[in-house]
């Protein structure tokens, strides 16, 4: 049976959620990767354990997550939960969500109330659980009224499957509208996850701005762009790697040559500053003030501990994050 570090709280930050009353780590797990088929539930505990020991305690799931066998995260997150941390539930922050598509046929998509309200209660079947702390419209819906899906989202939060609320991947004017519906109907929108790392940047134009304003929290998710900001791709992409299996976004995404070029001069830029190029991405990402945490991945208890570094990383100073606007703009080099 695990047993949890007596020191987990010692050296982990937390951050307040917005206008909230919760706290959250500075650094999340997200089970997007490695959770479903890839590794055995041995080798996904002593991840999880390892994690929970340093004093991360929010753990970010999805109906689809494990693919190809969707909802295999969540069954195997329930499988860890039913044998070893589930004495600790009042310590964890889990979260799940539902807006891609997940089973076939006209209500397995998307975000009626139909769909949302399923998903959820299948989430809560998979993982054993009676309610997660916080549930998200993973995407918006362009064809949904708003109202409908902002709706069911409140009224999770009213009978007690959710503690809290949020959205993902919604632009500045689709959020400010999905808060203000929320707020109307007396339920906050705690949290907001965008995709934000150093090569997509598109939530500075606006969105972030409104989170703050809003006091609505925002916890980021793919900083380390799905492993492309990582030292992984820097002499090409190795065999066995995350975009080298199929299925995957993340050559397409990310590792185009100019890309490429950008993301070895940031590495030799990272290695002078005393720190790998993951480390400076997450540092960087966890400079704005704006950003309550930072969903990683972990296929190693190693990786989780080489990330957890940058909590005790010198803030960058403006000519530091100078050097890496040139660099993402492709001008001078990173010996400025």
């Amino acid at each position: 049976m695990y047993e949890a570090a007596e020191n987990r709280y010692e050296t982990m930050k937390y951050k307040r959620c917005g206008r909230s009353g919760i706290l959250l780590p500075r650094i999340s797990l997200g089970l997007w990767q490695n959770f479903g088929l890839e590794k055995t539930i041995e080798e996904q505990k002593a991840i999880l354990f390892k994690a929970f020991d340093l004093g991360i305690t929010h753990f970010d799931l999805a109906n689809n997550y494990g693919s190809p066998a969707k909802g295999k995260a969540e069954e195997n997150f329930g499988t860890i939960l039913k044998s070893d941390l589930g004495r600790y539930r009042d310590e964890l922050f889990i979260s799940t969500k539902a807006g891609f598509d997940f089973w076939p046929g006209p209500y397995g998509n998307w975000g009626s109330r139909k769909y949302l309200m399923a998903s959820l209660d299948s989430s809560l079947k998979r993982m054993g659980l009676d309610y997660v702390d916080v549930f998200y419209h993973h995407r918006p819906d362009p064809e949904t009224p708003m109202e409908e899906t902002m709706g069911a989202l409140a009224d999770i939060v009213k009978q007690g499957k959710a503690l809290y609320v949020g959205i993902s991947n919604y632009q500045a004017l689709e959020a400010a509208r999905a808060i203000r519906i929320l707020k109307e109907m007396g339920v906050p929108c705690l949290l907001h996850q965008p995709r934000y790392n150093m090569l997509e940047r598109w939530v500075e134009d606006g969105l972030l701005q409104l989170l703050e304003a809003e006091g609505t929290g925002c916890i980021c998710y793919s900083p380390l762009a799905q492993g492309a900001l990582t030292n992984k791709y820097i002499k090409g992409i190795p065999e066995g790697s995350r975009a080298s299996r199929q299925g995957t976004s993340v050559g397409e995404r990310y590792l185009s040559e100019e890309n490429l070029d950008k993301i070895r001069a940031l590495n030799e830029f990272a290695v002078r500053r005393g720190q790998t190029l993951a480390q400076l991405a997450l540092t960087w990402v966890l400079r704005r003030r704006e950003v309550t945490s930072v969903l990683i991945g972990a296929s190693s208890k190693e990786q989780l501990m080489d990330n957890m570094a940058v909590l005790d990383a010198p803030e960058l100073t403006e000519e530091e994050l100078a050097v890496i606007d040139n660099i993402l703009k492709g001008v001078g080099n990173s010996n400025e």
